[in-house]
């Protein structure tokens, strides 16, 4: 299985920095092999050209508007969930990115949101502390995510 884990967010905008702190501290650690984790920022269409390669599997990882702030919440997307394609080429819109994948050739693969509920996005370099507590179960969640199907029963 090949699989793509994408941080996104904006680091100098509190806990909008939540995907690639996640990612940071992925990356640091060994993962399967043909899984590429990657901090794409607010680089919309860099990830959109990456996932032209053709993965198995994506994950998002970002930060989330609502209550409670550092709730994990996991989604699965799909191409229905997508609206029109409104790519900012200088911005992270992330369903955006994914809406203008097929107009660039192509195709969503199976994708999944870690994202985590944001306490603050005012300018800021920093997560707050109820976000920063968040990270380790959303690495763990990442980890399972990430686990191949059995082919067979055991």
């Amino acid at each position: 299985m090949t699989a793509l884990v994408a941080g996104v967010g904006n680091i100098f905008l509190g806990d909008d920095g939540f995907g690639p702190e996640v990612a940071r501290r992925l990356a640091a650690e060994p993962r399967p092999p043909g899984v590429r984790v990657v901090d794409y920022g607010i680089r919309g269409t860099h990830l959109a050209f990456d996932l032209l390669d053709g993965y198995d599997r994506l994950v998002l990882v970002d930060a989330l508007a609502g209550e409670p702030p550092g709730e994990l919440v996991l989604l699965e997307v799909g191409p229905q969930d997508l609206g029109e394609d409104d790519t900012d080429p200088h911005g992270m819109n992330p369903v955006a990115v994914l809406s203008g994948l097929s107009r660039l050739g192509g195709t969503l693969p199976p994708t999944y949101v870690v994202g985590c509920r944001a306490a603050s996005v005012a300018e800021g370099i920093g997560l707050t502390p109820p976000v920063a507590a968040a990270v380790p179960a959303a690495v763990s969640a990442i980890r399972r995510l990430l686990i191949p199907p059995r082919s067979g029963r055991a």
